[in-house]
This record gives structure tokens, C-alpha cells and sequence, in this order.
């Protein structure tokens, strides 16, 4: 990125950011992206200097058509020492793949709101927490993490608002089960500024045990300002997905996430240091817009680097 800006007051000087895309990302894709494919956009990203992945997850092949080459993929990685990789897993069967595939940690997913929880994975809240439960026991002795993700944190599409203090329960509950990484998921694009820094401020006393990350969706055009709001709070650790794919294939009207490129632009821009390339960023945004075969969201792919000079014979001269 060259220099940074002078950093913003209250702003963390550097930040954390995990690719979603080759799950989050690709799960909902019609057609299925080959196994190279989804290497080649891994390898991408790397070349790119980001170094925390989520790289697939083990769900049945049913369920998930894209996911189905998940021990394939993460195979092609499991020998970089300088990458995190994980894998969401919903199940013990898919903590049994996840383990022997060699991931190192496993997230874990559960919503805040009871309704959603049931049409994501067809279980209560309550069942979820007690195979949690049995899959931290298997985990035991294998070095490999669990990390807890909750789904529906800013809201629900079925039940509206969700009490803050359902998430709070939630994330309490994962702190117990060992977990030491928590992500609010915005799973429909309803966060907004202020139920960020609510939410932020509500799971403060949890900081000191376990790293808090965000996840948000660009439905209603605000997942950068959330960005910045959870930067205000000192939040560090952010999911994002290159080129804006994505979306949750479970809740109506579901778009993208937040595209890793325009992440990362904010928070360069803001004096804030990622350790990425935006420039190379961009370029994997291409190569993902060429593995699905369309179109994708991200504005920085587009429009380039603040400061990327054009020559005055590229546009036309107004006359008169």
C-alpha cells in the first residue's frame, strides 16, 4: 500500500483480516467452482499478504454442492506455515473431517435469534451449544482451535430485532466451551453504526478472553460504515470476502459481503496497516469475478487505488 496516512485518533494501528470468500463466498454459487479454481483464487490471495483464511467447511455435499471438495482444498495449503486456515463445521461428523483434513481450528456457528438458528442448521439454539459441547471433547489433545461464530448478531429476517443480550448469552457460552475467538456475523445486512457500537460495548468485559471479530454484509450499503464504527471501538479483527461474493443462502434477499479489497482500502486510508497488497487484492478480485463467471459488487476492483493516475488523452476535452 507505500505509506500510511497519518493514523485516525481512537483507531487501532493495524488490523486483522480473515478471507471468507472461498466459503462464505463461493457456498451459494449456482455452478459449481472446480477444485484448481478455488486453489488457484486461495494461492491469489495469498500472493496478495493475507495470511487467515477460512478456507471451506465440511457440511453434507447435499446441503452445500460447492463445499463437497472440501479436504481436496484445504490439502493444497495444509503445509503453509505462514497461513491460518479454518473450516466451519456444523456437525461432529463434519469436526471428524475438519480434524483429519488438518485444519487448524474450526468455527463453530449458532444465531442469536432462535428462528434462524432452526432454518440454518434445523436445530435450537440450545441443541447447537450441547454439540459444541461434544465437538470441543473431540478436539482435545489435537491442537486443533474452535472459534465461535454468531449468526444473525445485528438481527433477523424472521424475527425482526434480536436482544443484545441473546448475543451476549451466546458469546458467554462459547467463552466457556474454550473458545477464544468470537465473530458477530451480519448474516442479512441489518447492522447498522449504532448496533455495532452497542453490540461492541456490550460484549466489552468478554475482550479480555477471547479476540472479538465482525462480519458484515453490504445489503443496505452500510457494511464499510460498520466497519468504521467497529474501528472506533478498537475491534481488530475483521471476515470479508474478496470482490464482495457471498451471501446466506438460508434467508431471503441475501447479498454479499463486504469486498476484502474495500476492506482493506478503508483501512489503509485510515492509517490503519493490513499487511496487504491492494493492488494484488484487485487482481484476485478479477480472478474471482472469472471463476464465477460474473459480475461482481466490489467498488475498489473497479474504480482502483485513490491515487492510481489516469492520462489526460484517456478523456475527452469539454468544449466551449
Amino acid at each position: 500500500m507505500g505509506t500510511l496516512v497519518p493514523g485516525i485518533p481512537g483507531f487501532p494501528d493495524r488490523a486483522v483480516i480473515t478471507e471468507v470468500g472461498p466459503r462464505d463466498g463461493l457456498q451459494s454459487e449456482p455452478v459449481f467452482v472446480s477444485t484448481p479454481e478455488k486453489i488457484a483464487l486461495i494461492q491469489s490471495l495469498l500472493d496478495a499478504g493475507l495470511r487467515h483464511f477460512e478456507v471451506t467447511s465440511f457440511v453434507s455435499p447435499r446441503a452445500v454442492p460447492q463445499m463437497r471438495d472440501a479436504a481436496e482444498v484445504l490439502s493444497a495449503f495444509r503445509d503453509r506455515k505462514d497461513a491460518h486456515l479454518t473450516a466451519l463445521v456444523p456437525n461432529m461428523r463434519g469436526a471428524e473431517a475438519a480434524i483429519e483434513a488438518g485444519v487448524d481450528a474450526m468455527v463453530l456457528f449458532a444465531s442469536a435469534s432462535e428462528s434462524h438458528n432452526l432454518k440454518n442448521v434445523n436445530r435450537s439454539r440450545a441443541q447447537s451449544l450441547r454439540g459444541f459441547a461434544d465437538i470441543a471433547k473431540l478436539a482435545e489433545g489435537t491442537g486443533v482451535k474452535l472459534q465461535g461464530a454468531i449468526a444473525t448478531a445485528f438481527g433477523c429476517p424472521f424475527e425482526g430485532e434480536v436482544d443484545v443480550q441473546a448475543v451476549v448469552d451466546l458469546a458467554c457460552a462459547y467463552v466457556d466451551l474454550g473458545m477464544d475467538y468470537i465473530t458477530l456475523g451480519d448474516t442479512t445486512g441489518m447492522a447498522t453504526p449504532a448496533l455495532v457500537i452497542q453490540r461492541v460495548q456490550a460484549l466489552r468485559h468478554l475482550r479480555g478472553e477471547a479476540a472479538l471479530a465482525l462480519h458484515f454484509h453490504n445489503t443496505r450499503g452500510v457494511g464499510l460504515a460498520c466497519v468504521y464504527a467497529g474501528l472506533s471501538q478498537g475491534v481488530t479483527h475483521y471476515e470479508s470476502s474478496i470482490g464482495g461474493l457471498g451471501g446466506c443462502p438460508f434467508v431471503p434477499r441475501a447479498t454479499g459481503n463486504v469486498a476484502t479489497e474495500d476492506l482493506v482500502y478503508l483501512m489503509e486510508e485510515s492509517g490503519v496497516s493490513t499487511g496487504a497488497s491492494l493492488d494484488l487484492l484487485i487482481e484476485a478480485a478479477k480472478l474471482a469475478e472469472r471463476v464465477v463467471g460474473r459480475e461482481l459488487p466490489g467498488q475498489v476492483m473497479k474504480a482502483g487505488p485513490r491515487l492510481a493516475a489516469a492520462s489526460m488523452d484517456s478523456v475527452r476535452t469539454a468544449n466551449g
